[in-house]
């Protein structure tokens, strides 16, 4: 009987704790905005790929070149979209490995850049791009503007 007792509490308890866990991983998941010109097909190839690596995404076809200056990207260091997630800025296309690196490891920075629109890099990788890549960059751009390499894509 006491066995019968037991197990019925540990069926209740494990019930109970599969319901509360959407609810836990919803709470983890960070919004993500992305500022893009709505007819770039690179930048949502990029959105999408963030959406797939399970971020929350919600996208502003309104051009990203306030946002970028807003949040402190230098010029120089611009490329096609900006994002904006947990307090860091994201200008161009950076990796899903990098972004949850920046997340992680929280330095005292602006964010990270991938100037430019270099072939290999998400959203800029494929058949569409006839599989070709170049080295790349990406880069954490400090407080004061400065950038030093973060990660590098050969």
């Amino acid at each position: 009987m006491q066995n019968n007792v037991n197990a019925i509490r540990r069926g209740l308890l494990l019930s109970a704790l599969a319901a509360l866990l959407p609810q836990a991983w919803a709470a983890s998941v960070l919004t993500m905005e992305v500022w893009k010109d709505p007819n770039c097909g690179c930048c949502q190839d990029w959105v999408d790929i963030i959406q797939k690596a399970g971020f929350k995404v919600v996208v502003h076809d309104t051009g990203n070149t306030a946002v970028r200056l807003k949040n402190g990207i230098p010029v120089e260091l611009g490329s096609c979209h900006t994002a904006r997630i947990g307090g860091y800025t994201i200008e161009g296309h950076v990796p899903v490995r990098e972004i949850q690196r920046l997340l992680s490891e929280k330095p005292d920075a602006i964010g990270l850049a991938v100037p430019g629109m270099p072939l290999g890099s998400p959203g800029m990788d494929g058949e569409a791009y006839q599989n070709r890549t170049q080295p790349y960059n990406v880069l954490l751009i400090k407080k004061n503007g400065s950038a030093l390499v973060y990660q590098k894509y050969i």
